[in-house]
């Protein structure tokens, strides 16, 4: 079972994000889920609806500027935490359209190319720097999309729980109770809930939503390809 975007686009959604149906099934305990991986994306249950959407580039963006200095990704986010806040960056990097927008909405890489590496490339003189005034600006979009009760459990998976910096800037600006989990979680959550997906579409029940997609209705959706 794959394609599981292709019909959603159909239907008029945008074909992302595809993984809170697996938020509301296996990780209702948290009021909300966060996933910190090229890019972050929250879903939340709200008036019985699951509504989901990109928050902000992550790793797309950190991973970029660290390949700059020869490494892959930024290791605890020890560099990030050498460098300084930059305000002015901060505050044009805050300022962008899309954070102006509501849900549902997502973000690609055609996004970050356009209106953040631009941004940020006039800085890169200085890495560490940019590398720590974006983690802050991800920390800050992040925290926007909170409601700070300190009852709220929100469950963090992803790369970009290993970055120790990301992290304490995020804890730093919400009052909210951030659950890490074990390394195995973090790393194939999304597999995981990918594979209940493709169950979901073999017993004909639903796998999209249309609260977080746009489309005009909750469906079944996926291609069967049969060995």
């Amino acid at each position: 079972v794959c394609d599981f975007r292709v019909q959603d686009v159909e239907l008029g959604g945008q074909g992302a994000p595809l993984v809170p149906i697996g938020d509301r099934l296996f990780f209702s305990d948290y009021k909300y889920c966060i996933n910190l991986g090229g890019f972050a994306n929250i879903s939340v249950e709200k008036d019985a609806r699951r509504i989901a959407y990109d928050i902000c580039p992550v790793n797309t963006v950190l991973n970029h500027f660290t390949r700059k200095l020869n490494k892959e990704y930024d290791e605890d986010g020890k560099m990030a935490r050498a460098g300084a806040i930059d305000e002015e960056l901060l505050k044009k990097l805050n300022s962008l359209q899309y954070y102006k927008k509501s849900a549902p909405k997502s973000l690609g890489i055609e996004w970050v190319n356009s209106e953040i590496i631009p941004l940020l490339e006039v800085y890169e003189k200085d890495i560490p720097s940019v590398l720590h005034t974006f983690s802050i600006h991800v920390a800050t979009q992040i925290s926007n999309s909170l409601d700070h009760e300190p009852k709220s459990k929100v469950l963090l998976t992803g790369g970009g729980t290993f970055n120790k910096f990301l992290i304490s800037e995020i804890q730093s600006k919400s009052q909210c109770e951030f659950i890490i989990p074990d390394k195995e979680l973090i790393d194939f959550k999304e597999a995981l809930i990918f594979a209940l997906l493709g169950v979901l579409k073999l017993r004909g029940e639903i796998n999209v939503l249309s609260s977080v997609t746009g489309s005009k209705m909750d469906h079944s959706s996926g291609r069967i390809y049969e060995p």
